[in-house]
């Protein structure tokens, strides 16, 4: 298969995966290397396409179903799993984290968390990577874009934030 081919086919199997595909998984359906694929969804992305990386790997991202909102939390490492499972256990998608950089800015992390195996899966993963929170680069200070099935959902996870001490005061 050709490479501009193969970069056609990813494309596609992103577009009709539910789920993030990883580079090793498409490197084996491929037969190439994770590193080809990495460069692969590198050039697909100059060229405009949509594709998030995530810690479970790649997706293209879809418009948002149901209300976006964002929550702003402060928290040690320590709390960040309890934080999560509050946010999907009341039925919303941790869609991302983002946190303000004093010299980069706004810097964003992809999440796609929406039950508590996607928690523990990512949770899984920094830890062996020994990766640190981006709220570490702020006091704990973060934002994490949700998307809530509906309005009461969303009041849902702001009282259980609130009662778990983690959401910022002055946000209602």
């Amino acid at each position: 298969m050709a490479a501009e081919e193969r970069r056609q086919a990813i494309l596609e199997v992103l577009r009709q995966s539910e789920r993030a595909v990883s580079a090793g998984d498409l490197a084996e359906r491929f037969s190439v290397s994770r590193q080809i694929i990495v460069g692969d969804v590198a050039l697909l992305r100059a060229g405009g396409a949509d594709i998030s990386a995530t810690p479970r790997g790649y997706v293209i991202v879809k418009a948002a179903v149901g209300l976006v909102r964002q929550a702003p939390c402060r928290h040690d490492a320590a709390g960040m799993e309890a934080e999560l499972n509050t946010m999907v256990d009341h039925g919303c998608m941790v869609q991302d984290v983002i946190v303000e950089h004093p010299v980069y800015g706004q810097l964003t992390g992809s999440l796609h968390l929406s039950s508590r195996y996607d928690v523990q899966q990512f949770l899984r993963r920094c830890e062996a990577s020994e990766a640190r929170p981006l709220s570490d680069l702020t006091g704990g200070i973060h934002l994490h874009t949700l998307v809530c099935p509906d309005e009461a959902a969303w009041q849902r996870v702001q009282d259980a934030l609130q009662t778990l001490g983690v959401l910022l005061e002055g946000t209602f």
